[in-house]
């Protein structure tokens, strides 16, 4: 069995992207954070604080994706709403009449 740290990447990310583990896998990211007990131990100058940064790095970088694509499909959610009932007065000011527009400076 051949180990790679991509194939250890892309199990982090699909663990975290599970709603069933999520909350599990960031409380123990966290935990291990936090531990003296490390893959590398902190007792090391630089290399023990690297594993440290590199899960929180890693944790940061996947919830921020999470939040973003969470935002992303609520905003979708609310354009459809919104072109479902273009004549309500709520939706008068949808996206779906706005124009976009170049600005050229003249002179």
């Amino acid at each position: 069995m051949k180990f790679s740290i991509q194939s250890l990447y892309n199990w982090y990310r699909n663990l975290l992207r599970n709603p069933k583990y999520r909350w599990w896998v960031i409380l123990g990211t966290l935990l291990y954070f936090v531990s003296p007990i490390d893959f590398l131990p902190d007792v090391f100058p630089i290399v023990g604080e690297l594993d440290d940064v590199f899960l929180l790095t890693l944790l940061v970088t996947e919830v921020s994706g999470l939040m973003i694509e969470g935002f992303k499909e609520r905003k979708g959610n609310a354009d459809a709403k919104a072109a479902k009932a273009p004549n309500t007065p709520e939706n008068s000011t949808s996206t779906a009449s706005t124009i976009d527009v170049d600005a050229v400076s003249v002179k």
